[in-house]
C-alpha cells in the first residue's frame, strides 16, 4: 500500500528506473532489449493505467498529432517489411522510442520539481558511466582502440561503443543547463536544502568532470554533436555568459589535454581524423560513406515506402559497392574478438529514408522539427516577455533552464543522427530524452511563456481547469 501511495505522489518515479537500470552492465552485444526496455514498457502500461483511473484527457490536439506523427510513416513500413516477424519488432521498437515512451514522460511529469529529478538522474547515470569509463581507460580495459584496449565505453560493452559517449552527452548538456540556470528567478527551482547558486555551483563542476570520459570515448560524432549543442546552449543563454562559459570550458580543456596529458597523442590523432573524413578516410568511414550509399539506391527504387522496416540489411549488399568491408572488429571490455556485422548505415536519416521511404522521413523528422520549433517558441516568449523589475517579481522569467536543456538535447540528436541511428542499450534512453523533450515544448514552455505574460500584466491570469491541458 505505501508504494502505491508512493508512486501516486512521484508518477515520475518509474521513469527515473528506466534511467536507474541503464547503469547495470550490458548482458550481451546482440543491441536486443534489456531490463531498461523492459522497465520502458512497466512505465507505459503504468501511464496508461493512471490515464484510464483519472478518466481525463491525456493530451491536447497539438501534442497528440506532434507525438504521433511518426506512426503513419513507420505503419505503413511495416506493411512492406520483408516479413511479418521482422515488419511487427521494428514498428515496435520506433514506437516504443519515438512515440510512446516519450507521451509517457511527458504525462508522468507532473511539475517542475519531476523535471528536476530526472535531470540529475541523467547527470547522476553520465557520472557513473563516465567514472567507469576512465577507469577503463586507465586500467587498460575498455574497448579495443588501436590495438589497446583504452576506449572508455562504460558498462555498454564493446558492442556499443557508442553508449557510453551518449549518456555522458546527455549528462554534460543536462549539466550546463543547470549551471547556466535562468537567473535569480530560479531560486524556486533549487532542490530541498541547497540554494539555487550552490547546485549551479555542483552541476558546473559536473559538466567539467564529465568532459574527460567523453574525450576518452573517442567517438567523433558525440564531440561534434555536443560542442554544437553547448554552444547554441550558450548563445541561448546570453552573450556574456556564453564567453565567460567558453573561457572555462578552454581553460579546462587546455588542462586536461595539455597540462595533465589525458590521452594527448591518441586524440589529437582522432581529431585530426575529422578533417580527413573526405581526403584519406579511414576504413569505418569508407564503410560509412558506402552504407549511405547504399541507402540511397534504397530509396531511389522505393521512394515513398521504403524497402520495409529491419529491410536494411536484406537490401545491403545489392546496392553496396566493393569498398564495403565484411564488418568492424570489437573486442575488449570483457569480451572477446568479434567480426560485428555492418546492419545499418550509421545515419538516422538515411536508415529511415531507405526502409520507409520519403513518407516515413517527413512524419519522423517532422515531430522532431515542431517540437524543435515549439521548444523554441517557449524560450522566445520568456526571453522577449519580462517582468517588473522589483524584489518579489525578478526580471527573468523561470524556468527557462528548462528550455535550453530541452533544446539542447533535440538539437544533439538531430547532428547525431548524422552519423549513428537507433541501436544498443542505450537506446531506451534516446525515448526518455525526446520525452524530455517534449515536455518543454508542449508543456512547459507555455505554461512559461503565460506565465510571464501574466506576470508582466500581458494577459489576465485565468486559472486552467484540471485536465484542459496537456497535462
Amino acid at each position: 500500500m505505501s508504494l502505491v501511495l508512493w508512486l501516486a505522489r512521484r508518477p515520475v518515479l518509474p521513469v527515473l528506473a528506466v534511467v536507474v537500470l541503464l547503469a547495470l552492465p550490458a548482458s550481451g552485444g546482440d543491441g536486443g532489449a534489456g531490463p531498461a526496455d523492459a522497465a520502458s514498457a512497466l512505465v507505459v502500461g503504468y501511464c496508461v493505467l493512471r490515464l484510464l483511473r483519472e478518466r481525463r484527457r491525456p493530451l491536447s490536439r497539438t501534442a497528440a498529432v506532434v507525438l504521433g506523427l511518426p506512426v503513419a510513416g513507420t505503419a505503413l513500413a511495416a506493411m512492406g517489411a520483408v516479413s511479418p516477424g521482422a515488419g511487427l519488432a521494428g514498428l515496435g521498437r520506433y514506437l516504443q522510442i519515438f512515440v510512446l515512451l516519450p507521451a509517457a514522460v511527458v504525462l508522468l511529469l507532473r511539475d517542475r520539481r519531476d523535471v528536476r529529478l530526472l535531470l540529475w538522474s541523467l547527470i547522476g547515470l553520465a557520472l557513473w558511466e563516465g567514472a567507469v569509463g576512465v577507469k577503463q581507460y586507465v586500467t587498460a580495459t575498455g574497448a579495443s582502440y588501436q590495438g589497446e584496449d583504452i576506449r572508455a565505453v562504460g558498462t555498454f560493452g564493446a558492442q556499443d561503443v557508442m553508449g557510453m559517449a551518449t549518456v555522458v552527452s546527455f549528462g554534460l548538456i543536462c549539466a550546463v543547463g543547470v549551471a547556466l540556470g535562468g537567473g535569480p528567478a530560479s531560486a524556486p527551482e533549487s532542490a530541498p536544502g541547497s540554494t539555487p547558486s550552490r547546485e549551479r555551483v555542483i552541476a558546473g563542476v559536473c559538466a567539467l568532470a564529465l568532459l574527460t570520459p567523453l574525450a576518452l570515448s573517442f567517438s567523433r560524432g558525440a564531440w561534434i554533436a555536443t560542442t554544437l549543442t553547448l554552444t547554441v546552449q550558450l548563445v541561448l543563454s546570453g552573450p556574456r555568459r556564453a564567453l565567460k562559459v567558453g573561457a572555462i570550458a578552454l581553460a579546462a580543456g587546455v588542462v586536461l589535454v595539455g597540462g595533465l596529458g589525458v590521452g594527448t597523442a591518441m586524440l589529437q590523432e582522432r581529431l585530426d581524423s575529422i578533417t580527413r573524413v573526405t581526403d584519406a578516410p579511414d576504413q569505418s568511414v569508407t564503410d560509412r560513406y558506402t552504407m549511405w550509399a547504399a541507402a540511397t539506391g534504397m530509396w531511389r527504387e522505393h521512394p515513398l515506402t521504403g524497402v520495409g522496416l529491419k529491410g536494411f540489411p536484406e537490401y545491403r549488399d545489392g546496392h553496396a559497392s566493393l569498398a564495403l568491408s565484411s564488418g568492424g572488429d570489437t573486442a575488449g571490455a570483457g569480451a572477446g574478438y568479434r567480426k560485428q556485422p555492418l546492419l545499418s548505415p550509421h545515419n538516422m536519416y538515411l536508415l529511415v529514408l531507405g526502409e520507409q521511404g520519403l513518407t516515413g522521413l517527413l512524419c519522423l523528422a517532422g515531430s522532431w522539427l515542431a517540437l524543435l520549433t515549439l521548444g523554441l517558441r517557449g524560450l522566445w516568449t520568456t526571453r522577449t516577455t519580462r517582468t517588473p523589475s522589483t524584489p518579489s517579481t525578478p526580471r527573468t522569467p523561470p524556468g527557462r533552464e528548462y528550455g535550453v536543456i530541452g533544446c539542447g538535447l533535440l538539437i544533439w540528436l538531430l547532428v547525431d543522427f548524422m552519423y549513428a541511428d537507433i541501436g544498443g542499450p542505450s537506446t531506451v534512453l534516446t525515448g526518455v530524452v525526446l520525452g524530455l523533450v517534449a515536455w518543454w515544448a508542449l508543456v512547459g514552455g507555455a505554461e512559461r511563456g503565460r506565465a510571464a505574460r501574466v506576470a508582466a500584466g500581458v494577459v489576465p491570469a485565468v486559472p486552467v481547469a484540471r485536465g484542459a491541458g496537456v497535462l
